[in-house]
């Protein structure tokens, strides 16, 4: 009596047992289809990665952006393919609550790091467009440097007194840059002023003489030599020149032509009014007469 009751019992768990046994035996040939296809698509991700890291490389010099893109491609093309195992073992409604889980995830990732997700998509765009590049000489944000590093979420700066400026990718790509390097020249303005007794003429003539004896020029662009106005004590002029880069700074080169200009009115007797001595245009012409 007691054994009848007790396979009574035992009977509907073996038959249970046994059919998740030949349940699990039908699922043998998907699992092993699944397995092969992460296997294969995690070569191709790898593949895909390294391609995608050749091609970025040849067009930007940002490092980060490269690993980046490069991690990216290997991810998608990584979840492309469990979503196709997902799917070959008959779990169509797990791959749905995924891909719904994931877009409300970016979604609250997105709003909690609003400013550190703009840095990255602005630090991507100019990585891309390359506006600027690692050794441009640049002036933004009321920064004036050289482009130390380009990454991501910020681009470093060296301020020319010491000092490195990290300015966030957001406020470079958003605002305006002056390139001084872009074109490879620069121009220098030099402000000076003769007295009013000087033959005009001959200072300009002399001025750009002393101009075009220096060696660090543009071989494109000219030396621009005008009058502007009349001071109290000098008639004011200016010198504009074009340098090359390649051979010298915009400091260096005023320096060098501040130089040769004095040396040279020197040598001519060209005099430059010493600062509060009040000459006028009709004194000036009383001491012609």
């Amino acid at each position: 009596m007691l054994f009848l009751e007790l396979s009574k019992k035992v009977d509907p768990i073996f038959i249970k047992l046994d059919s998740w046994f030949d349940l699990s035996i039908s699922y043998v040939p998907n699992v092993l289809i699944a397995i092969l296809l992460l296997v294969i698509f995690r070569f191709l991700a790898g593949y895909g990665g390294r391609l995608m890291a050749n091609v970025l490389a040849k067009a930007s010099q940002n490092e980060a952006l490269v690993s980046l893109v490069s991690a990216l491609t290997r991810i998608v093309i990584l979840t492309t393919g469990l979503f196709f195992a997902l799917g070959i073992l008959g779990l169509e409604k797990t791959v749905t609550s995924m891909v719904a889980g994931a877009g409300v995830l970016a979604l609250a990732l997105g709003f909690a790091f609003q400013d550190l997700t703009t840095n990255f998509i602005s630090g991507a765009f100019i990585a891309i467009q390359r506006p600027i590049k690692v050794g441009d000489i640049i002036e933004t944000n009321g920064f004036t440097g050289k482009v130390k590093s380009i990454n991501l979420r910020s681009v470093i700066i060296d301020n020319l007194a010491g000092q490195q400026v990290e300015i966030p990718s957001k406020d470079i790509f958003q605002k305006p840059i002056t390139n001084f390097t872009h074109s490879g020249e620069r121009r220098v303005q030099i402000d000076c002023g003769v007295g009013f007794t000087e033959d005009l003429a001959l200072v300009e003539k002399i001025s750009l003489e002393a101009m075009h004896s220096l060696g660090f020029l543009s071989a494109t662009r000219s030396v621009d030599f005008s009058y502007v106005k009349f001071g109290a004590s000098t008639i004011d002029f200016q010198v504009q020149f074009w340098i090359d880069q390649a051979k010298t700074g915009p400091g260096s080169a005023k320096s060098e032509a501040i130089k040769v200009l004095k040396t040279a009115f020197d040598i001519h007797g060209i005099v430059i009014p010493v600062k509060g001595s009040e000459v006028t245009p009709t004194e000036a012409k009383k001491d012609l007469t």
